[in-house]
């Protein structure tokens, strides 16, 4: 791989950012004009703008109307979690997580039945347009929303039991490998594959970004001697938080 000289507007960017990152442009200063930086670098109003474009993308910077581009504040990120299954009173990795750590978190869910896409079809092993229960979850930590998640259930296994809603009856909350436990379905295994996307508009909504934000996808399937029994979709915002890992060495 040959590395030739950087586009000019790549340059000037790579320049502005560093003094973002090293403070010489602190949070809330006013990024320099257009013509400034056509005059201070020697380009043209194009590469210029490009410039700022870059910044703006990159979430170093936001427009404010009628005022100008200002330096974000830039958040120091907060760790989400993940680990191996631990038994600790049968509730969810983010009950847990609070509950250890001492935090302030809450969630709100809604579940309803619906028709698996091709998607969902595809994770949970069964056709386009059987029935499962969807369940989508905000999870607030000190009031702010800091991680979505949509999980989907195939109603042939939990339909007309006591677990069919993952949030209420007996065994409400309990997460999935109790749940499942309750109608003798043993869960054995778990995977997560983390990826990487612009967040939708609804999600960003939700979680305080703006359009072209990125967000971390975490897609997660349990499974019960290899059938999927629960595939869900967890969504948190990359520049404010960073998923960790803690698995045993077995």
């Amino acid at each position: 791989m040959t590395f030739g000289e950087q586009p000019a507007y790549l340059r000037v960017a790579g320049d502005l950012r560093r003094k973002i990152v090293d403070g010489a442009l602190p949070p809330h200063t006013r990024l320099p004009s257009q013509a400034r930086i056509r005059e201070e670098y020697g380009v043209s109003d194009t590469v210029a703008l490009e410039a700022r474009k870059v910044l703006m993308a990159e979430g170093l910077v936001e427009g404010r109307s009628g005022s100008g581009t200002y330096v974000r504040e830039r958040p120091v990120p907060r760790r989400v979690s993940r680990s191996g299954y631990r038994p600790v009173g049968g509730s969810t990795p983010f009950r847990q997580e609070q509950a250890e750590a001492g935090g302030r978190g809450t969630w709100e869910s809604r579940s309803e039945q619906t028709e698996a896409s091709v998607m969902v079809a595809e994770r949970l092993g069964v056709k386009p347009g059987d029935r499962v229960m969807c369940t989508r979850y905000v999870f607030r930590e000190a009031g702010e929303a800091m991680m979505l998640s949509t999980s989907w259930e195939p109603l042939d296994l939990t339909g007309r039991t006591p677990v069919m809603l993952p949030e209420e009856g007996p065994l409400g909350g309990m997460g999935v490998v109790e749940r499942m436990a309750a109608i003798e379905v043993v869960v054995d295994n778990v995977t997560e594959e983390v990826g990487a996307r612009p967040g939708l508009a609804e999600e960003l909504h939700v979680l305080g970004g703006v359009p072209g934000h990125v967000v971390l996808v975490v897609q997660r399937t349990f499974y019960a001697s290899g059938r999927p029994v629960e595939t869900a979709d967890v969504v948190v915002p990359a520049d404010r938080y960073r998923v960790a890992y803690h698995l045993p060495v077995r």
